[in-house]
C-alpha cells in the first residue's frame, strides 16, 4: 500500500501505526502496553537502554522490574489486557499470543475454558477487531513428561492455533520434542520453535527437520550458512523476526546490519515483530521504521513484508 510506503518515508510513526499489522512472535508477560500497567498497577517499567550480555541478564531485569507481582490469577489477566491495549494502540490486526503450559495450574485452576476465557473476553473487551491467534507455550528445559501431561489439558481443544518452543535452545536436543510436535502436527495447530537465535544454522533445519516446523521464531543464524537459507526458502518456513529485541541481545550488531534484509531478498518468508515491548521497547510500528530508518529494508520490501504477515504461510487443518 503506497500509503504506508510514504508513512516510513515519511518518519510519521503516527501514520504507520494506523496501518494493520501483524504480531506473530510476542510473549504477552512482557509484550503489554507500559502505559497501561503504570495506569492500572502504579508500576513504571521503564525498558533497557544498551545491550544485554546474556539470556540471564535479561531474566534478572525481569525480577527487578515485574518480580512476584504478577504472580497471581488476577495479575495475569492484567498482563494479558496490557498485550491487548498495546496491540490495539499500534495497529496490530494480527495477535498471537499465549500461556505457557504450566501456567494452567498456575493461574486458571487447571481449567482450561478459564485460561481461554482469559484471552477471548479481554480481546472482545479491548480489541474487538483483533484476530487472536492463541498459542500454547513450552519451555525448553521442562521435562518431556511433565509437558505431556500439561498439555494433556490442550490436546483437542480447537480454540489454539500454534504450538511454540521457547527458552534456553541449549536446555535439551530438539529431538526430544519429537512426540508432542508429531501430537500437535494431527491436532492441526501450527508448528513452531524457537531456534537460530543463540545456536547455528544447522541448529535451524535440523529443528524444522525433527519437528517439521512451519515457522521459526527469530531463525536469524541461518544466514550463516546458505544451504540453510536456500532451505528455508524452498520449504517456505517462516522466520518471525524481532530486530531490536535481536540487537539488545547482543545477537546483532546493528540494525542496519541485521540478516532480515539479506533473508528476505533470499526468498525466505519473514515478518516483523515485538517480542518483548516492555523489555526491548520494540512495538510493531518501532521495528519497522527502526528497519528504514537503518536502510536494512526499503519502504517497499516493508510493505510487502508487513502484508505478507497479515496471510497464513500454510494451510491448517482447523475443523
Amino acid at each position: 500500500m503506497a500509503d504506508f510506503v510514504d508513512a516510513l518515508k515519511q518518519r510519521n510513526l503516527k501514520k504507520i501505526r494506523a496501518f494493520p499489522k501483524s504480531d506473530l512472535h510476542n510473549h504477552f508477560v512482557l509484550g503489554g502496553c507500559r502505559q497501561y500497567l503504570r495506569k492500572t498497577t502504579g508500576l513504571k517499567i521503564e525498558p533497557v537502554k544498551n545491550p544485554i550480555s546474556s539470556m540471564d541478564e535479561m531474566h534478572a531485569w525481569n525480577r527487578e522490574n515485574l518480580g512476584e507481582r504478577f504472580e497471581t490469577s488476577e495479575m495475569r489477566k492484567v498482563l494479558i489486557k496490557a498485550a491487548f491495549w498495546q496491540a490495539q494502540y499500534d495497529g496490530v490486526a494480527v495477535l498471537e499470543i499465549g500461556e505457557d503450559v504450566w501456567g494452567l495450574s498456575e493461574y486458571f485452576h487447571n481449567d482450561i475454558d478459564e485460561l481461554i476465557e482469559a484471552f477471548t473476553t479481554a480481546q472482545k473487551e479491548i480489541a474487538p477487531n483483533i484476530e487472536l491467534r492463541l498459542q500454547i507455550g513450552l519451555s525448553r528445559h521442562c521435562p518431556i513428561e511433565y509437558l505431556e501431561d500439561c498439555l494433556s489439558h490442550f490436546w483437542g481443544n480447537k480454540a489454539f492455533y500454534s504450538i511454540d518452543l521457547y527458552g534456553n535452545e541449549f536446555a535439551q536436543p530438539i529431538e526430544n520434542f519429537k512426540s508432542i510436535y508429531r501430537r500437535a502436527k494431527k491436532e492441526g495447530l501450527c508448528l513452531k520453535a524457537h531456534v537460530g537465535e543463540w545456536g547455528t544454522a544447522e541448529d535451524v533445519r535440523r529443528a524444522v527437520e525433527e519437528l517439521d516446523l512451519d515457522e521459526v521464531q527469530h531463525g536469524i543464524r541461518a544466514i550463516h550458512d546458505e544451504n540453510v537459507v536456500r532451505f528455508l526458502a524452498d520449504h517456505r518456513i517462516r522466520l518471525n523476526i524481532t530486530p531490536s529485541s535481536n540487537i539488545l541481545l547482543g545477537r546483532v550488531p546493528s540494525m542496519s546490519s541485521h540478516p532480515i534484509g539479506r533473508l528476505y531478498r533470499s526468498g525466505v518468508d519473514v515478518t516483523i515483530n515485538s517480542d518483548d515491548i516492555l523489555i526491548f521497547d520494540s512495538d510493531v510500528s518501532k521495528e519497522y521504521l527502526r528497519l528504514y530508518e537503518s536502510g536494512c529494508l526499503s519502504a517497499e520490501e516493508l510493505d510487502s513484508i508487513r502484508q505478507n504477515g497479515l496471510t497464513t504461510n500454510r494451510i491448517l487443518i482447523k475443523e
